[in-house]
């Protein structure tokens, strides 16, 4: 049987995913801190909001931007200060991480700022189902993509099911590509009635009921997203395609209890087809 060591050879991104509770962020913490000794800059990224790994790198917080760990914390485990090795990490923020995208797909500075400042915007861009699974491959794509480190490793969001990560670039594509969305940022949508003066009756109720504010913010929301659209496409195949990479591999944590390892099994199983 292949070592972690083994497995890890030669890659420049290693998914530790499974299901909640299982000791990913211990094991994508401990892959880290190995590959440094091994004279590697390492960033480990996790989504665990509590501050055990922050604690146990002698860090005082993780925010969305990688923090070096101290060399001198790296010694004391073993870690030779001459090997040339370095260990970052950091905690990814899902609303930082969109709003990122959107700053960098906008059309231009006014655009950007109509969609931040939007109260829908503010609203759902934390809270979108995927959010976290899919902007935390957002951002190790982005940091792939910069080439600051020899090696990426991501502690995955806690799933009950760890498909969720696999499937969240795909969702986002559907959800770009998809016949609701379009309804609502074609010329002729729901966005261009609103901001019309001779509006039908339905939509005339409607501004009665929710109140012409809340129309009115969907309206500039969806306008201004409109011309991210091929943006944010683009970009989420080329995350799918991240994770297929030969440079890609995943690693699969799971406890001994039942419920885990079938979900590992199953896991397993998705990732070969």
């Amino acid at each position: 049987m292949a070592s972690v060591e083994q497995i890890i050879e030669g890659r420049e991104i290693v998914i530790c995913a499974g299901s909640g509770g299982v000791g990913k962020t211990t094991t994508s913490a401990a892959i880290a801190l190995g590959m440094a000794a091994r004279g590697q800059k390492v960033c480990v990224l996790t989504i665990d909001p509590a501050k055990r790994l922050a604690d146990s790198l002698g860090l005082k917080e993780l925010g969305n931007e990688a923090s070096k760990v101290d060399p001198k914390l790296l010694k004391e485990q073993g870690v030779d200060p001459d090997s040339g090795g370095e260990l970052w990490a950091m905690m990814l923020d899902a609303k930082e991480t969109f709003d990122a995208l959107v700053a960098r797909h906008a059309e231009d500075a006014e655009a950007r700022d109509r969609v931040l400042n939007n109260r829908i915007y503010q609203q759902i861009s934390g809270a979108l189902a995927g959010s976290q699974e899919y902007m935390a491959m957002e951002k190790l794509f982005e940091l792939h993509s910069e080439g600051r480190f020899d090696l990426l490793v991501l502690d995955t969001p806690p799933s009950r099911n760890a498909l969720d990560f696999l499937d969240a670039p795909q969702r986002l594509t559907q959800f770009i590509e998809g016949k609701s969305l379009q309804i609502f940022i074609k010329p002729t949508g729901f966005a261009a009635r609103v901001a019309s003066r001779g509006t039908g009756v339905a939509l005339s109720v409607l501004k009665r009921i929710v109140g012409f504010d809340l129309l009115a913010d969907l309206s500039e929301f969806f306008t201004a997203f409109s011309g991210m659209i091929d943006g944010f496409q683009d970009r989420a195949h080329r995350v799918s395609s991240l994770l297929a990479d030969d440079r890609t591999c995943f690693l699969i944590i799971c406890g001994p209890q039942g419920e885990p390892i079938d979900e590992a099994v199953f896991f397993h199983s998705k990732l070969v087809e």
